[in-house]
């Protein structure tokens, strides 16, 4: 039973101790966090630290002088005081025979003597009251009972061998009172007396001294006290006037480079600040006539683009119209015409993709591209992309493979093949608010651009959706991307590698302008790729318009967990895993 109670209550211990580390850590991590940001603490408390030891150098300099002086001054009175008396117990025992019965009785009057009214009241006056002890320390070396007056028993023993050795030598010592111990200065000096040496002690109490080194220990440590303060609101002060109008000036940049072009910071004075609020100013001016006209450049830009586009389909038209009857008769022309007409169909077909994608850039690019956003099974739309494609990809000898988190490869339990038609196979229903037509598009552009860098490897389309996002990744195993270039793949008319063949026509804006529908959806199109590991691309939309993303279903890649559980398991080679851990976190 006793040792259940123990384990209980040191159960009950360690949870308290948990408690108290954690709220000390998560103080710790406030302060520092605050420490961190804020300018004005690190100068106030830099400040304190480096006054209140300058304070504590002055104070313990300034308490050693005061004490040094105090007993230095009550020194030199008490030894005058001691030489004083030491002639007036001479000139009272200089008849007095030490061996005679009454030496006692003689040598109390001699001591009363001192500290009599009679006495030299202006060395009284200056060493202060003390205790007279007069012995015959002679007599106790001869074994026999010394001849004492006073108390004696505070006279340190140090002192009176140096005394019966005919020195005159102070000391501080501490003696016994009624009210506890006292600090005391005990002098000794040696008195001539019928032919044979006597000592004379004084012993001059050191309260007063005392208290005043305590008045003057306690006045340093209230107005050390009072210095740190002041000088606290002082920085406090002096670093408010600087750190404020940096504060401004970050609000104000804060501002404006959230869009208030028109923001500016008030300029007081002549000083460096105002000089700066100056500067500021005029650069915030020349950057606001910049984006004004890059603004202006911009819509230029697109009005041009977009009417050139609208131009060009009139005569694209006659053009088409003119190639679909050259085509329709090419089985009359010699085989060089034939062949001809059917490369211009299809240039005209590239050429159309073209226009129409530039006709979306522009609408895009002017803020006019209409959402129709209704609720949609984002499964369908993915099997209706990969059915569309899949002559090219058999073409090209690719396998596309369809998977879900936690799928094994094709055949596998859950795992559905490129193999037989795609609308006959079993997946979960996934329903998102989404416009179709775009995210059909953004997916038709990905798959396409898998199977023309695919290399001929595997495609694996990706689905997985959680109660806030649904996701959709591409992976190929292609020739990759190079670092940097997961950002590049999304510029207008970019190729990784100009020379290589299209399969599928692009126009070199697919990408683009996927990325622009994924904004519209309020989601997110990210690429990740490492050389000759291929390339992957995530599309992640909310499953309800308005939702903010906070993160997505899949991984990017989405098989990153099954190769750092390969890593972690030690398969492959440890320079090659190391090498991949470190590709993937530069690209990632």
């Amino acid at each position: 039973m006793l040792r259940r109670f123990g384990a209980r209550l040191a159960r009950k211990v360690a949870r308290r101790s948990n408690r108290l580390a954690g709220e000390v850590r998560r103080r710790w991590a406030a302060f520092g966090a605050l420490w961190r940001r804020s300018l004005q603490l690190r100068v106030v408390v830099s400040t304190l630290a480096l006054s209140s030891a300058v304070v504590f150098v002055l104070g313990m300099v300034l308490q050693t002088q005061i004490t040094d002086r105090l007993l230095s001054a009550k020194r030199q009175a008490a030894i005058s005081q001691t030489e004083s008396s030491a002639s007036t117990i001479e000139r009272e025992l200089v008849a007095v025979n030490p061996d005679s019965d009454n030496v006692e009785a003689k040598l109390t009057n001699a001591v009363n003597k001192l500290v009599s009214p009679s006495g030299d009241d202006q060395a009284n006056a200056a060493a202060g009251a003390f205790e007279p002890v007069l012995a015959d320390g002679r007599r106790a070396g001869d074994g026999l009972r010394p001849s004492v007056t006073g108390p004696f028993t505070d006279v340190p023993p140090e002192l009176r061998k140096e005394v019966e050795r005919e020195q005159f030598t102070t000391q501080y010592t501490t003696v016994e009172r009624a009210t506890g111990r006292s600090p005391v200065l005990a002098v000794g000096i040696p008195v001539r007396s019928a032919g044979r040496s006597l000592q004379l002690y004084l012993l001059f109490p050191l309260d007063s001294e005392q208290r005043t080194i305590s008045l003057v220990q306690n006045t340093l440590v209230v107005v050390g006290l009072l210095l740190l303060l002041l000088l606290a609101g002082i920085a406090n002060l002096v670093t408010r006037q600087v750190v404020r109008p940096v504060r401004q000036a970050a609000e104000v940049a804060e501002r404006f480079a959230d869009g208030q072009l028109d923001e500016r910071m008030p300029v007081v004075g002549e000083d460096d600040v105002a000089r700066l609020a100056e500067s500021f100013n005029e650069m915030a001016a020349s950057i606001q006539r910049q984006i004004r006209q890059l603004e202006e450049f911009g819509q230029l830009q697109r009005q041009f683009t977009s009417d050139v586009s609208h131009e060009l389909r009139t005569p694209l038209t006659t053009v088409r119209m003119a190639a679909d009857v050259l085509h329709a008769s090419r089985e009359q022309f010699p085989e060089g015409l034939a062949r001809s007409t059917e490369l211009m169909v299809d240039e005209l077909d590239r050429f159309e993709a073209l226009l129409a994608d530039l006709l979306e850039i522009s609408r895009l690019d002017a803020g006019v591209a209409d959402l129709a956003a209704e609720p949609v099974d984002v499964r369908g739309i993915v099997l209706r992309v990969v059915d569309s494609l899949r002559p090219i990809a058999e073409k090209a000898g690719v396998a596309i493979v369809l998977r879900t988190p936690g799928e094994g490869p094709t055949g596998e339990t859950g795992a559905a093949a490129a193999s037989g038609p795609v609308g006959e196979r079993e997946m979960p229903e996934v329903t998102a608010e989404v416009d179709g037509r775009r995210v059909e598009r953004i997916l038709r552009n990905l798959l396409a651009n898998a199977v023309d860098h695919g290399e001929g490897q595997p495609i694996e389309v990706w689905l997985a959706a959680d109660d806030r996002a649904v996701a959709v990744a591409v992976r190929d195993h292609g020739v990759g991307l190079r670092p940097g270039e997961e950002e590049l793949v999304f510029t207008r008319f970019w190729r990784a590698d100009p020379s290589r063949n299209r399969r599928t026509g692009g126009t070199g804006l697919g990408l683009s302008i996927s990325l622009e529908d994924a904004r519209l959806h309020g989601g997110w199109l990210e690429a990740w790729g490492e050389p000759g590991a291929g390339a992957c691309f995530r599309l992640t939309v909310p499953r309800r318009q308005g939702e903010e993303l906070t993160g997505s279903p899949l991984p990017l890649p989405p098989d990153a967990p099954a190769r750092d559980q390969e890593e972690e398991t030690g398969a492959g080679d440890p320079a090659e895993l190391a090498a991949g851990r470190q590709q993937r976190g530069e690209a990632g």
